[in-house]
C-alpha cells in the first residue's frame, strides 16, 4: 500500500521514532537496520516538505508540524489494522493483541495480583503493558496507541468512556516515630500540608493528595517521583504522605521504619476505572478485562456498587 510513494512501513518507522526518541532504538524495535529505518523517516519528510524531528546529538523530538502528523501517522496505522482484523468477530473473547496501560501509581500493585489470572483464562491473549502519567497515557489512548488504561478519575472523558473498577482508600503514611503514629485517632483536618510529601507533577495521585489535604497552590517542601521513593522519604522523617492501600503493605513498611493509619470509615481515597474510547468495536473485551481487573484488585479495596 502505498500513497505518494510513502508505504505502511515509512510510517511506522516514523511512529517507532517518536515513542523511542532515538533512530538507533527505533530501528531495533522495527528489526531493520539504522540507514534503512532513516531513510524511510527522510522520505516521508520529503513527501510532506518540512521537517517532522529535531535531531540534536543528545535526542530526538518533534517539531511542532511533525507532532501532528505523528498523530496522523498513527490513526492510519490504527486503521490498516482495523481493517486486517476485519473478520475478528468470530475469534474468541480477549485474543490477539492488547496493549494496557495503567498510570504508575496503580499498575505495580493491581498487575502481579490480576494478569497471571487473566492471562489464564485468556490464553489467547497478547497482552502489552505501558505504565506512565495520566495526561501522557490518555494521548496514547486517543491516538489508537492503546487499547484501554487503567487511571483515577476524573479526567477528560471526550472520545472516552470508564468503566469503575473499584474504590481503593488512602492511608496516612507517617515514620514510626512521629506523634502521628501514635495518635488514637487520625483526620484530614488535622494534618499539616506543609508537611505533607508528594509525588512530582503530572502524578494525579499528587492532585488528589493536595486538594484532600487542603493545600491547593501549595509547594511542598519534599517530592519524589515514584510511590515507593515517596515512601523511603517517609521512613527518613521527611514528612507525612497519603499512599493508596494497594502499596501499603500491611500496617508498616521499610523495616518498620513507616506506619499506616487509617481514616476513620475509609472515606478517604480514589476510584480506580478502565478507560477506553468510545469508538472501540470490540467493547466486550474491555468488558471481560474490566471484570477481571475488579475480580482480582488489590487487598483492602471496596467494591463499587452495581459492579
Amino acid at each position: 500500500m502505498t500513497f505518494r510513494g510513502l508505504s505502511l512501513r515509512d510510517l511506522e518507522y516514523l511512529v517507532a521514532v517518536a515513542d523511542h526518541g532515538h533512530f538507533g532504538r527505533a530501528a531495533e524495535a522495527c528489526r531493520v537496520s539504522q540507514p534503512s529505518l532513516s531513510a524511510g523517516v527522510r522520505k516521508f519528510e520529503d513527501a510532506i516538505g518540512f521537517r517532522v524531528f529535531e535531531r540534536t546529538s543528545r535526542r530526538v523530538m518533534p517539531t511542532h508540524s511533525g507532532e501532528e502528523a505523528i498523530r496522523r501517522a498513527r490513526s492510519v496505522l490504527e486503521a490498516a489494522a482495523r481493517m486486517m482484523d476485519a473478520g475478528s468477530e468470530g475469534q474468541a473473547p480477549l485474543s490477539g493483541s492488547f496493549a494496557l496501560g495503567a498510570i504508575a501509581t496503580i499498575g505495580p500493585y493491581l498487575f502481579p495480583r490480576a494478569l497471571a489470572p487473566l492471562l489464564k483464562t485468556h490464553p489467547l491473549l497478547a497482552l502489552a503493558i505501558e505504565e506512565g502519567l495520566t495526561e501522557h497515557l490518555l494521548a496514547r489512548l486517543r491516538d489508537g496507541a492503546l487499547d484501554a488504561v487503567v487511571l483515577s478519575p476524573p479526567i477528560d472523558e471526550q472520545g472516552l468512556a470508564l468503566i469503575p473498577l473499584y474504590r481503593e482508600p488512602f492511608r496516612l503514611a507517617v515514620e514510626a516515630r512521629s506523634p502521628l503514629a501514635t495518635m488514637p485517632t487520625v483526620t484530614l483536618a488535622g494534618l499539616d500540608p506543609n508537611d505533607a510529601v508528594l509525588l512530582e507533577e503530572g502524578h494525579c495521585l499528587r492532585d488528589q493528595a493536595l486538594a484532600l489535604c487542603a493545600g491547593a497552590g501549595h509547594r511542598p517542601r519534599h517530592t519524589a517521583m515514584s510511590l515507593e521513593t515517596l515512601k523511603a522519604m517517609v521512613a527518613a522523617g521527611a514528612g507525612y504522605s497519603l499512599v493508596p492501600v494497594g502499596a501499603a503493605p500491611g500496617d508498616s513498611d521499610h523495616g518498620g521504619l513507616v506506619r499506616y493509619r487509617t481514616f476513620p470509615g475509609d472515606q478517604v481515597g480514589r476510584t480506580v476505572s478502565l478507560a477506553y474510547r468510545r469508538s472501540r468495536d470490540r467493547v466486550e473485551d474491555v468488558e471481560l478485562l474490566a471484570a477481571a481487573l475488579r475480580e482480582h484488585r488489590p487487598a483492602h479495596t471496596l467494591a463499587i456498587a452495581g459492579f
